[in-house]
């Protein structure tokens, strides 16, 4: 695979993390709205469930594209997606931050 087309790899597998996470925070900031101010010990529960689902889906979105490319033989492929999917993600934190700071 060339190099262009792991870094739209990296891109597309950050992108995705990206738009999950923004979906995530949204509904978490939302929750209270949604849901009231309940106390009850189903509120944790849901709470650590969905960390639990989002951190196997990111890790998916993550690794799942490396994972594949590393067992299909292609070793050096499967790190430069990886490298790539990195990269991409600390420019949007960059991006994220840079944002907030303004």
């Amino acid at each position: 695979m060339k190099d262009s087309k792991l870094a739209l790899a990296g891109l597309r597998n950050s992108a995705a993390t990206v738009v999950y996470v923004v979906a995530v925070a949204w509904f978490m900031s939302s929750a209270s709205a949604i849901f009231g101010d309940q106390k009850s010990l189903l509120m944790p529960v849901a709470f650590l469930l969905l960390f639990v689902v989002s951190a196997l889906i990111t890790g998916t979105l993550v690794l799942g594209q490396p994972i594949l490319t590393f067992m299909q033989g292609k070793k050096t492929e499967a790190l430069e997606i990886m490298a790539w999917t990195i990269a991409w993600l600390v420019i949007w934190t960059i991006i994220a931050i840079t944002i907030l700071a303004v």
